[in-house]
């Protein structure tokens, strides 16, 4: 029988919910300030290894075609085993990874070291999101989703800073070192919360009257994502957009030391800066998307597509048109507007899918957006940069925004249709 002081919809107390929330958005905060922490580093691994612009960014694609290999199977971990375990197996291996790229000689084992981050944070959005999911009632999802992806900004911006200060006063290593520590004790915190139990992936027999609950084949398994048309258009959606913030997150610094002549310390805190108002992005996108929802069905697609239109038309003038404080000013609202998708369509990826196969959805997505986007980003504007210049190069990033505005639209057309498919489960408390 359900604990009568835990409210409807929830899975646990309402301050024992808050307490899982806050360990899983500090993890995802710090799985960020180790992610980003490189970028700010450039100059000085540049200066130490000679690098390219193009190598400076295989460091940070080097994370991204890690979490696409492994992210997949690590996930069915999250749903046919553990949340609770395989969450913090992950977070102790990227902590060390992120560790030992400080006593790294050379660029082959610093790229091998944050090969290693990638391995450890490929379970992370995909368990993370499962957990999130279960927490909280449907109704209150994008908003929920959109306060803990607000981590994602935050430790860009705090992994960017930083690197940034550190390496001007004590060297690039240190800064990389230092950084690995608090994500390892909140990994160690992790292990000892409540999960949920694992949830059986079983289908109602339609032919029968009372629904009799059958093992779901394998055709029923490929058509939980390949016959959900909103799912798979919201997979290329995210991608879309990761791919602008990822390449924006790697380059913003560079760009403000190249073309502004800043100092690395001040060009890192003033692009961390942008991504800082990130934080207002993600829980608005996900509280605009909830609330439009009670009169929209489908606002958790149309929110994102027009944010990602905004997002577009602001960047186009940020790189384009405008210089000095009105382009800085600009670049502020890109850093609300562009996150603002994430909430909604994190949410769609656990909306219309089997409760127990919520991780193995994210993961798709975590796949895609990792290997067209966040990999493929950095290293394409880095070879624009190479072949131009930096200036340059950034203009060609409201182009993927508008590719994004695309498919969140036409997956919004299907959203309530493939809502209805969904199988309604009920999810119990676990060890």
């Amino acid at each position: 029988m359900k604990n009568k002081s835990i409210k409807p919809g929830y899975l646990f107390t309402t301050g024992y919910t808050n307490y899982i929330f806050i360990l899983l958005f500090l993890l995802y905060m710090f799985d960020y300030v180790d992610r980003t922490v490189i970028s700010s580093l450039f100059p000085f691994l540049k200066a130490d290894y000679n690098l390219t612009d193009t190598q400076c960014a295989m460091l940070i694609s080097a994370v991204y075609w890690s979490i696409v290999i492994f992210t997949f199977p690590v996930s069915v971990l999250v749903d046919r085993w553990s949340r609770r375990k395989t969450i913090g197996f992950m977070a102790v291996l990227w902590s060390l990874a992120t560790a030992a790229g400080a006593f790294t000689k050379s660029f082959r084992q610093l790229f091998t070291a944050r090969t290693f981050i990638g391995v450890g944070e490929a379970g992370y959005a995909p368990g993370g999101s499962a957990m999130m999911s279960a927490l909280y009632p449907v109704e209150k999802r994008s908003w929920m989703m959109g306060l803990w992806n607000a981590s994602i900004p935050l430790g860009s911006a705090l992994g960017v800073a930083l690197g940034g200060v550190i390496a001007s006063h004590w060297g690039w290593r240190h800064a990389v070192g230092i950084v690995a520590i608090p994500g390892f004790i909140v990994a160690i915190l992790f292990f000892f919360v409540k999960d949920y139990k694992t949830i059986g992936l079983e289908k109602s027999e339609q032919k029968t009257a009372d629904h009799k609950k059958v093992k779901m084949s394998v055709m029923d398994l490929v058509k939980e994502f390949l016959g959900k048309p909103s799912l798979i258009f919201t997979y290329f959606g995210i991608t879309g957009v990761v791919f602008t913030t990822t390449s924006l997150l790697t380059w913003l610094p560079t760009y403000f030391h190249r073309v502004q002549g800043m100092a690395e310390g001040p060009a890192g805190i003033k692009s961390s800066a942008v991504m800082l108002f990130a934080i207002v992005g993600a829980p608005l996108g996900g509280y605009i998307a909830d609330r439009w929802r009670k009169k929209r069905i489908n606002a958790r697609l149309l929110v994102p597509a027009l944010t990602s239109l905004l997002s577009a038309i602001l960047m186009f003038l940020a790189f384009s048109v405008f210089v000095g404080q009105t382009q800085y000013l600009i670049l502020l609202s890109v850093g609300i507007s562009v996150t603002a998708f994430i909430a909604a369509a994190a949410a769609v990826t656990q909306d219309v899918v089997h409760a127990g196969l919520r991780a193995i959805s994210y993961a798709i997505a975590v796949v895609i957006q990792n290997l067209l986007g966040a990999s493929l980003g950095p290293i394409v504007i880095g070879r624009i940069s190479d072949a131009t210049n930096i200036q340059t190069a950034l203009t060609f990033l409201p182009i993927a925004l508008l590719v994004a505005t695309a498919c969140f639209f036409a997956g919004s057309f299907y959203y309530e249709k493939d809502l209805k498919k969904v199988e309604k489960v009920t999810i119990e408390i676990g060890e």
